[in-house]
């Protein structure tokens, strides 16, 4: 099913979502870290107004969502990754969790619909039912929405434990959403509220960022996007050339990448990233990830469309003392969808990211890492 742009009727914007930014030590870095993993292996087989998208150490990034009558305000993901928006309940967590709750009963635009939601992750499910209430991102709102709440998050392990978000707002194609429920995405573009059918990422470098709903944010980037178009309309995907390490290629057999927002690192074919790590002199962590002397360099680069986006060992790593996680991770994607390689918060960092509904690619420009938020 194609996407339907409705004429705007209403009066549209541009609406951007400030993306917030805490702390965690370097154990909670790689145990969020180990949780993307087991995510990712069900993930991948199976006018401005801000919105603000904290940064949880480079290792989650989130902002507000606000959801029911009168508006509850829920900390979410804002995932490229996925399709589907789903927020804790009350019956979540325990009653010693720091999450914020949906509260249906306290909303006077609540409509039930009681059909089970359940989506499994590598290490066990997140489930609930759907329901239907208003939502709103930014200042864009959209009535009756189809949405999960859930009471079952044990799917996330310790990644949901410590994290800082609440839920997951899923901004692919209806092609991979659970169920084929409308996609936020869809309901965004079906309001006519937005000044045109694209979002934007400025993904803040231990600071906070932003998602711009509707258009993009020019203090946010410099120079002009490439623009690349999408090879599938499940994922962001996108055709890959080649990866090199200082300037050697090391990966030409893997065709695919990802565009994701909702992984903190790059992850790739486990001979690839294992291959990098060796000669990099990483060390494993739980077969999972790497660590690294902050003061290695090294540059490595993802080659798209005959473009070398190359990033610095500066720009690859998440440091913490004299050594660093190596922002690279292992991940086989079984045919037909893989294998490919996963363009995470490492590769928007560096490049402001434009995701285009309406024409079906991806923008990329030179993020501005000067700015303060």
């Amino acid at each position: 099913m194609k996407f339907q742009f409705a004429l705007a009727t209403v009066a549209v914007a541009q609406t951007s979502i400030k993306l917030e930014a805490p702390k965690l030590s370097f154990g909670e870095m790689v145990k969020s870290i180990n949780g993307h993993h087991a995510q990712l292996s069900a993930k991948y087989g199976a006018t401005a107004d801000p919105v603000v998208i904290d940064d949880f150490e480079n290792a989650q990034y989130y902002g507000p969502i606000t959801v029911g009558s009168p508006g509850e305000t829920i900390k979410v993901v804002y995932d490229t990754g996925s399709s589907n928006l789903w927020v804790p309940n009350k019956d979540c967590c325990g009653a010693l969790s720091t999450h914020k709750f949906y509260h249906h009963e306290k909303s006077s635009s609540y409509t039930a619909n009681g059909t089970e939601f359940k989506i499994r992750y590598g290490s066990g499910p997140v489930a609930g039912i759907y329901s239907r209430d208003r939502m709103q991102i930014g200042k864009t709102s959209v009535d009756d929405y189809l949405f999960a709440e859930v009471n079952d998050v044990s799917g996330l392990g310790v990644g949901y434990t410590i994290g800082k978000f609440d839920g997951i707002c899923g901004m692919g194609w209806d092609s991979i959403s659970v169920d084929g429920v409308q996609t936020p995405v869809q309901a965004l573009v079906a309001s006519g509220k937005m000044a045109e059918p694209v979002f934007a990422f400025y993904i803040g470098d231990n600071k906070a960022g932003e998602l711009t709903i509707g258009g993009v944010n020019s203090d946010y980037y410099t120079g002009d996007f490439t623009y690349v178009p999408l090879k599938d309309k499940s994922y962001w995907e996108i055709a890959l050339d080649s990866v090199k390490l200082n300037g050697e290629v090391v990966d030409s057999s893997t065709k695919s990448a990802v565009v994701d927002s909702g992984t903190s690192l790059m992850a790739g074919p486990t001979d690839v990233v294992k291959g990098i790590a060796k000669k990099l002199g990483a060390t494993g962590i739980l077969g999972k990830e790497f660590i690294v002397g902050c003061n290695k360099k090294f540059e490595v680069a993802w080659t798209i469309d005959g473009k070398d986006y190359t990033f610095s060992n500066t720009d690859m790593n998440i440091p913490d003392g004299p050594l660093c996680i190596f922002g690279m991770m292992p991940i086989d994607i079984p045919a037909p969808r893989g294998p490919l390689w996963i363009l995470g918060d490492v590769f928007m960092r560096k490049y402001y990211t434009k995701f285009d509904v309406a024409q079906e690619r991806v923008g990329f420009a030179a993020a501005k890492s000067s700015i303060v938020v």
